[in-house]
Protein backbone atom coordinates (compact mmCIF):
# COMPACT_ATOMS: atom_id res chain seq x y z
CA UNK A 1 0.00 0.00 0.00
CA UNK A 2 1.09 3.57 -0.68
CA UNK A 3 2.30 5.27 2.47
CA UNK A 4 0.64 8.54 3.39
CA UNK A 5 2.69 11.41 4.80
CA UNK A 6 1.12 14.38 6.57
CA UNK A 7 2.62 17.87 6.95
CA UNK A 8 1.49 20.92 8.93
CA UNK A 9 2.73 24.33 10.09
CA UNK A 10 1.88 25.91 13.43
CA UNK A 11 2.40 29.16 15.34
CA UNK A 12 3.49 32.39 13.72
CA UNK A 13 4.34 32.45 10.03
CA UNK A 14 7.91 33.06 8.83
CA UNK A 15 9.57 33.30 5.42
CA UNK A 16 10.94 29.91 4.42
CA UNK A 17 8.04 27.70 5.51
CA UNK A 18 6.88 27.10 1.94
CA UNK A 19 10.44 26.11 0.95
CA UNK A 20 10.44 23.39 3.62
CA UNK A 21 6.96 22.20 2.60
CA UNK A 22 7.93 22.01 -1.06
CA UNK A 23 11.13 20.09 -0.30
CA UNK A 24 9.24 17.50 1.75
CA UNK A 25 6.49 17.11 -0.85
CA UNK A 26 8.73 16.78 -3.91
CA UNK A 27 11.00 14.26 -2.21
CA UNK A 28 8.09 12.27 -0.81
CA UNK A 29 6.33 12.10 -4.19
CA UNK A 30 9.53 10.86 -5.78
CA UNK A 31 9.65 8.11 -3.13
CA UNK A 32 6.07 7.09 -3.91
CA UNK A 33 4.36 8.62 -0.87
CA UNK A 34 0.97 10.27 -0.97
CA UNK A 35 1.24 13.63 0.81
CA UNK A 36 -1.56 15.31 2.74
CA UNK A 37 -1.31 18.92 3.86
CA UNK A 38 -3.08 19.57 7.15
CA UNK A 39 -4.41 23.11 7.12
CA UNK A 40 -4.33 25.54 10.06
CA UNK A 41 -1.80 23.63 12.13
CA UNK A 42 -3.02 21.48 15.02
CA UNK A 43 -6.47 23.02 14.61
CA UNK A 44 -6.80 21.07 11.37
CA UNK A 45 -6.64 17.80 13.27
CA UNK A 46 -8.65 18.90 16.31
CA UNK A 47 -11.53 20.35 14.27
CA UNK A 48 -11.61 17.58 11.66
CA UNK A 49 -14.99 15.95 12.28
CA UNK A 50 -14.79 12.30 11.28
CA UNK A 51 -18.56 12.22 10.72
CA UNK A 52 -18.84 15.51 8.82
CA UNK A 53 -17.40 15.39 5.27
CA UNK A 54 -17.51 19.19 4.95
CA UNK A 55 -14.66 19.46 7.45
CA UNK A 56 -12.53 17.03 5.49
CA UNK A 57 -12.01 19.36 2.53
CA UNK A 58 -11.69 22.33 4.89
CA UNK A 59 -8.75 20.90 6.81
CA UNK A 60 -7.04 18.49 4.41
CA UNK A 61 -5.33 19.20 1.09
CA UNK A 62 -3.79 16.66 -1.27
CA UNK A 63 -0.32 17.88 -2.17
CA UNK A 64 1.11 17.07 -5.58
CA UNK A 65 3.67 18.64 -7.87
CA UNK A 66 1.25 21.18 -9.33
CA UNK A 67 0.01 22.24 -5.89
CA UNK A 68 3.48 23.12 -4.59
CA UNK A 69 5.11 24.19 -7.87
CA UNK A 70 5.14 27.93 -7.10
CA UNK A 71 4.75 28.11 -3.32
CA UNK A 72 8.44 28.84 -2.74
CA UNK A 73 8.03 32.24 -4.44
CA UNK A 74 6.10 33.70 -1.52
CA UNK A 75 6.53 33.92 2.24
CA UNK A 76 4.27 32.64 4.98
CA UNK A 77 2.66 29.21 4.81
CA UNK A 78 0.16 28.33 2.14
CA UNK A 79 -1.22 25.65 4.48
CA UNK A 80 -2.19 28.41 6.94
CA UNK A 81 -1.48 28.21 10.66
CA UNK A 82 -2.93 28.53 14.15
CA UNK A 83 -1.88 28.54 17.80
CA UNK A 84 -4.15 25.64 18.74
CA UNK A 85 -2.79 23.27 21.39
CA UNK A 86 -4.79 19.99 21.42
CA UNK A 87 -3.47 19.05 24.86
CA UNK A 88 -4.69 22.32 26.38
CA UNK A 89 -8.06 23.21 24.84
CA UNK A 90 -9.63 25.94 26.92
CA UNK A 91 -13.31 26.27 27.71
CA UNK A 92 -15.13 27.92 24.84
CA UNK A 93 -12.54 26.71 22.30
CA UNK A 94 -13.65 23.09 22.12
CA UNK A 95 -15.12 21.73 18.89
CA UNK A 96 -18.88 21.44 19.38
CA UNK A 97 -18.95 17.88 18.05
CA UNK A 98 -16.51 16.73 20.77
CA UNK A 99 -18.56 18.00 23.71
CA UNK A 100 -19.94 15.04 25.59
CA UNK A 101 -17.99 12.61 23.40
CA UNK A 102 -15.79 9.74 24.59
CA UNK A 103 -12.72 11.76 23.65
CA UNK A 104 -10.78 14.19 25.78
CA UNK A 105 -9.61 14.32 29.38
CA UNK A 106 -10.39 17.22 31.68
CA UNK A 107 -7.13 18.60 33.05
CA UNK A 108 -8.32 21.35 35.42
CA UNK A 109 -11.38 22.75 37.14
CA UNK A 110 -11.81 25.46 34.47
CA UNK A 111 -13.08 23.03 31.86
CA UNK A 112 -9.78 22.74 29.99
CA UNK A 113 -9.37 19.47 28.07
CA UNK A 114 -6.59 17.38 26.60
CA UNK A 115 -7.77 16.01 23.22
CA UNK A 116 -4.59 14.16 22.26
CA UNK A 117 -6.61 10.96 22.00
CA UNK A 118 -8.89 12.51 19.39
CA UNK A 119 -5.94 13.83 17.33
CA UNK A 120 -4.50 10.32 17.28
CA UNK A 121 -7.89 8.96 16.21
CA UNK A 122 -8.07 11.45 13.32
CA UNK A 123 -4.54 10.60 12.17
CA UNK A 124 -5.54 6.94 12.14
CA UNK A 125 -8.85 7.69 10.39
CA UNK A 126 -7.21 9.58 7.53
CA UNK A 127 -4.41 7.03 7.27
CA UNK A 128 -1.40 9.17 8.07
CA UNK A 129 1.68 6.94 8.50
CA UNK A 130 4.06 9.71 9.58
CA UNK A 131 3.80 13.43 10.24
CA UNK A 132 6.18 16.34 9.56
CA UNK A 133 5.52 19.38 11.77
CA UNK A 134 7.07 22.80 11.23
CA UNK A 135 6.90 25.26 14.10
CA UNK A 136 8.41 26.83 17.18
CA UNK A 137 8.78 25.30 20.62
CA UNK A 138 5.00 25.39 21.21
CA UNK A 139 4.10 23.49 18.04
CA UNK A 140 7.03 21.14 18.54
CA UNK A 141 6.11 20.44 22.17
CA UNK A 142 2.89 18.77 21.00
CA UNK A 143 4.89 16.96 18.31
CA UNK A 144 6.98 15.49 21.13
CA UNK A 145 3.78 14.48 22.90
CA UNK A 146 2.57 12.57 19.82
CA UNK A 147 5.95 10.86 19.56
CA UNK A 148 5.70 9.78 23.20
CA UNK A 149 2.25 8.40 22.42
CA UNK A 150 3.85 6.21 19.76
CA UNK A 151 3.03 8.19 16.61
CA UNK A 152 5.85 8.77 14.05
CA UNK A 153 6.68 12.50 13.95
CA UNK A 154 9.61 14.55 12.64
CA UNK A 155 9.91 18.22 13.59
CA UNK A 156 11.39 21.20 11.75
CA UNK A 157 12.21 24.36 13.79
CA UNK A 158 11.11 27.84 12.74
CA UNK A 159 10.94 31.13 14.67
CA UNK A 160 11.74 34.78 14.02
CA UNK A 161 13.69 35.01 17.28
CA UNK A 162 15.69 31.80 16.80
CA UNK A 163 14.76 30.42 20.21
CA UNK A 164 14.05 26.71 19.71
CA UNK A 165 16.15 24.81 22.23
CA UNK A 166 18.65 22.37 20.72
CA UNK A 167 19.31 24.04 17.37
CA UNK A 168 21.62 26.92 16.49
CA UNK A 169 19.30 28.06 13.72
CA UNK A 170 15.57 28.22 12.98
CA UNK A 171 13.88 29.01 9.66
CA UNK A 172 12.95 32.70 9.51
CA UNK A 173 15.73 34.21 11.62
CA UNK A 174 17.98 35.44 8.83
CA UNK A 175 15.14 37.12 6.97
CA UNK A 176 13.98 38.81 10.18
CA UNK A 177 17.44 40.20 10.85
CA UNK A 178 18.02 41.21 7.22
CA UNK A 179 14.71 43.10 7.05
CA UNK A 180 15.32 44.72 10.44
CA UNK A 181 18.77 45.95 9.44
CA UNK A 182 17.43 47.37 6.17
CA UNK A 183 14.50 49.12 7.84
CA UNK A 184 16.69 50.59 10.58
CA UNK A 185 19.11 51.84 7.94
CA UNK A 186 16.19 53.52 6.15
CA UNK A 187 14.85 54.96 9.41
CA UNK A 188 18.11 56.81 10.02
CA UNK A 189 17.11 59.44 7.46
CA UNK A 190 13.99 60.44 9.42
CA UNK A 191 15.54 60.08 12.87
CA UNK A 192 18.56 62.10 11.76
CA UNK A 193 16.48 64.74 9.97
CA UNK A 194 14.54 65.44 13.15
CA UNK A 195 17.57 64.98 15.46
CA UNK A 196 15.79 62.49 17.67
CA UNK A 197 16.46 59.25 19.51
CA UNK A 198 15.05 56.26 17.64
CA UNK A 199 13.67 53.26 19.54
CA UNK A 200 13.06 50.11 17.51
CA UNK A 201 11.22 47.17 19.10
CA UNK A 202 11.91 43.69 17.71
CA UNK A 203 10.82 40.10 18.34
CA UNK A 204 12.11 38.12 21.31
CA UNK A 205 10.15 36.76 24.28
CA UNK A 206 12.92 34.81 26.04
CA UNK A 207 15.79 35.22 23.61
CA UNK A 208 17.22 38.59 22.59
CA UNK A 209 19.10 37.32 19.54
CA UNK A 210 17.03 39.31 17.03
CA UNK A 211 17.70 42.59 18.86
CA UNK A 212 21.34 41.67 19.51
CA UNK A 213 22.33 40.54 16.01
CA UNK A 214 20.33 43.32 14.33
CA UNK A 215 22.01 45.90 16.57
CA UNK A 216 25.43 44.49 15.71
CA UNK A 217 24.87 44.49 11.95
CA UNK A 218 23.04 47.84 11.82
CA UNK A 219 25.62 49.53 14.09
CA UNK A 220 22.98 50.98 16.39
CA UNK A 221 24.11 52.79 19.53
CA UNK A 222 22.46 50.61 22.19
CA UNK A 223 20.62 47.28 22.35
CA UNK A 224 18.36 46.08 25.15
CA UNK A 225 17.66 42.34 25.19
CA UNK A 226 15.34 39.90 26.96
CA UNK A 227 18.09 38.25 29.00
CA UNK A 228 19.37 41.38 30.77
CA UNK A 229 17.02 43.65 32.79
CA UNK A 230 18.08 47.26 32.26
CA UNK A 231 18.29 50.49 34.22
CA UNK A 232 16.28 53.23 32.51
CA UNK A 233 18.29 56.11 33.96
CA UNK A 234 21.56 54.61 32.75
CA UNK A 235 20.10 53.84 29.31
CA UNK A 236 18.80 57.39 28.92
CA UNK A 237 22.19 58.87 29.82
CA UNK A 238 23.96 56.58 27.35
CA UNK A 239 21.58 57.59 24.56
CA UNK A 240 21.94 61.29 25.35
CA UNK A 241 25.73 60.90 25.13
CA UNK A 242 25.40 58.92 21.87
CA UNK A 243 23.23 61.66 20.39
CA UNK A 244 25.60 64.45 21.41
CA UNK A 245 28.69 62.79 19.97
CA UNK A 246 26.99 62.00 16.65
CA UNK A 247 27.72 64.75 14.05
CA UNK A 248 24.11 64.32 12.84
CA UNK A 249 22.82 64.72 16.42
CA UNK A 250 20.73 61.56 16.72
CA UNK A 251 20.94 58.11 18.32
CA UNK A 252 19.20 54.81 17.74
CA UNK A 253 18.60 51.66 19.79
CA UNK A 254 16.91 48.27 19.50
CA UNK A 255 14.90 46.47 22.18
CA UNK A 256 13.54 42.93 22.45
CA UNK A 257 9.79 42.79 23.04
CA UNK A 258 10.48 40.59 26.08
CA UNK A 259 12.95 43.01 27.70
CA UNK A 260 12.25 44.29 31.21
CA UNK A 261 13.25 47.18 33.44
CA UNK A 262 15.24 46.11 36.51
CA UNK A 263 12.62 44.94 38.99
CA UNK A 264 9.89 45.14 36.33
CA UNK A 265 7.87 42.61 34.39
CA UNK A 266 7.40 41.75 30.72
CA UNK A 267 4.89 44.04 29.01
CA UNK A 268 1.99 41.90 27.84
CA UNK A 269 -1.64 42.38 26.93
CA UNK A 270 -4.79 40.36 26.24
CA UNK A 271 -5.70 36.82 27.32
CA UNK A 272 -3.27 33.90 27.23
CA UNK A 273 -3.31 31.65 24.18
CA UNK A 274 -3.50 27.86 24.26
CA UNK A 275 0.20 27.67 25.08
CA UNK A 276 -0.09 30.11 28.00
CA UNK A 277 1.40 33.14 26.21
CA UNK A 278 -0.14 36.60 26.32
CA UNK A 279 0.55 39.04 23.48
CA UNK A 280 3.94 40.73 23.85
CA UNK A 281 4.76 44.31 22.95
CA UNK A 282 4.90 47.78 24.38
CA UNK A 283 8.28 47.95 26.11
CA UNK A 284 9.72 50.03 23.26
CA UNK A 285 6.96 52.62 23.53
CA UNK A 286 7.50 52.78 27.31
CA UNK A 287 11.22 53.35 26.80
CA UNK A 288 10.46 56.04 24.24
CA UNK A 289 8.18 57.95 26.63
CA UNK A 290 10.63 57.64 29.53
CA UNK A 291 13.47 59.02 27.40
CA UNK A 292 11.40 62.13 26.75
CA UNK A 293 10.66 62.40 30.45
CA UNK A 294 14.21 61.89 31.69
CA UNK A 295 16.36 63.82 29.20
CA UNK A 296 13.79 66.08 27.52
CA UNK A 297 14.56 64.82 24.02
CA UNK A 298 12.09 63.94 21.29
CA UNK A 299 12.00 60.32 20.21
CA UNK A 300 10.84 58.26 17.26
CA UNK A 301 9.38 54.85 18.14
CA UNK A 302 8.89 52.03 15.64
CA UNK A 303 7.78 48.47 16.31
CA UNK A 304 9.01 46.10 13.60
CA UNK A 305 6.76 43.08 13.94
CA UNK A 306 4.62 41.63 11.17
CA UNK A 307 6.41 43.57 8.46
CA UNK A 308 9.67 41.64 9.03
CA UNK A 309 7.91 38.26 8.89
CA UNK A 310 6.07 39.07 5.66
CA UNK A 311 7.20 38.44 2.10
CA UNK A 312 9.63 35.90 0.62
CA UNK A 313 12.63 34.39 2.37
CA UNK A 314 16.19 35.59 1.90
CA UNK A 315 18.84 33.26 0.47
CA UNK A 316 19.84 31.73 3.80
CA UNK A 317 16.28 30.92 4.84
CA UNK A 318 15.62 29.47 1.39
CA UNK A 319 18.65 27.23 1.84
CA UNK A 320 17.81 26.18 5.41
CA UNK A 321 14.11 25.64 4.62
CA UNK A 322 15.02 23.41 1.69
CA UNK A 323 17.70 21.56 3.67
CA UNK A 324 15.48 20.97 6.71
CA UNK A 325 12.69 19.67 4.46
CA UNK A 326 15.03 17.20 2.77
CA UNK A 327 16.55 16.19 6.10
CA UNK A 328 13.10 15.52 7.56
CA UNK A 329 12.32 13.25 4.63
CA UNK A 330 15.62 11.40 5.11
CA UNK A 331 14.52 10.60 8.65
CA UNK A 332 11.10 9.41 7.45
CA UNK A 333 12.75 7.14 4.88
CA UNK A 334 14.91 5.55 7.57
CA UNK A 335 12.00 5.22 10.01
CA UNK A 336 14.05 7.38 12.38
CA UNK A 337 11.20 9.46 13.74
CA UNK A 338 10.79 11.35 17.01
CA UNK A 339 13.58 13.68 15.96
CA UNK A 340 14.13 17.37 15.19
CA UNK A 341 16.12 18.67 12.23
CA UNK A 342 18.66 21.22 13.40
CA UNK A 343 21.96 23.01 12.93
CA UNK A 344 24.72 22.52 15.48
CA UNK A 345 28.20 23.99 15.15
CA UNK A 346 27.43 25.03 11.59
CA UNK A 347 26.38 21.56 10.41
CA UNK A 348 23.01 19.98 9.70
CA UNK A 349 22.11 17.21 12.11
CA UNK A 350 19.18 15.86 14.14
CA UNK A 351 18.37 15.53 17.84
CA UNK A 352 15.62 13.79 19.85
CA UNK A 353 12.38 15.77 19.65
CA UNK A 354 12.05 15.77 23.44
CA UNK A 355 15.06 18.10 23.70
CA UNK A 356 12.82 20.95 22.49
CA UNK A 357 11.03 20.93 25.84
CA UNK A 358 14.15 20.25 27.92
CA UNK A 359 15.05 23.92 28.34
CA UNK A 360 14.95 27.48 27.01
CA UNK A 361 17.36 28.96 24.51
CA UNK A 362 18.98 32.29 25.33
CA UNK A 363 21.46 34.60 23.65
CA UNK A 364 25.09 34.07 24.68
CA UNK A 365 25.52 37.32 26.61
CA UNK A 366 28.96 36.37 27.94
CA UNK A 367 30.37 36.14 24.42
CA UNK A 368 28.35 38.74 22.51
CA UNK A 369 26.95 41.40 24.83
CA UNK A 370 28.21 44.21 27.06
CA UNK A 371 25.61 44.05 29.83
CA UNK A 372 26.95 47.14 31.58
CA UNK A 373 26.78 49.43 28.57
CA UNK A 374 23.89 47.82 26.65
CA UNK A 375 25.41 47.10 23.28
CA UNK A 376 26.64 44.07 21.30
CA UNK A 377 30.30 43.33 21.81
CA UNK A 378 31.84 40.29 20.16
CA UNK A 379 34.99 39.39 22.03
CA UNK A 380 36.27 37.04 19.34
CA UNK A 381 35.00 35.49 16.15
CA UNK A 382 37.34 32.51 16.27
CA UNK A 383 35.52 29.17 16.53
CA UNK A 384 32.07 30.79 16.77
CA UNK A 385 29.25 29.87 14.34
CA UNK A 386 28.37 32.10 11.41
CA UNK A 387 25.29 33.60 13.07
CA UNK A 388 26.83 33.91 16.56
CA UNK A 389 24.07 31.78 18.04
Amino acid sequence: MTKRLGILTGGGDVPGLNLAIKAVVLGALEDGYEVIGIRRGWRGLLFYDIDEPATHDEYLLNLDYQTVRTIDRTGGTFLHTSRTNPQNVMKGMKPIFLKGSQYGKEIDDNGTYDYTDYVLKVLDEIGIDALVTIGGDDTLSFSARLHNEGFPVVGIPKTMDNNVYGTDYCIGFSTAVTRSVNLITDMRTSIGSHERIGVVELFGRNSGETSLITALLAHVDRAVISEVPFDMDRLAKFLMHDKEKNPSNYAIMTVSEGATFIGGEIVESGPADAFGHRKLGGIGELISSKIKEKINTNTMFQRLSYVIRSGPADSLDRMVGMAFGNLALELIRKDDTGRLTCVQNGRYTTIPLEQVIAGKKYADIDSYYDAENYFPKVKTFIDHPMFLT
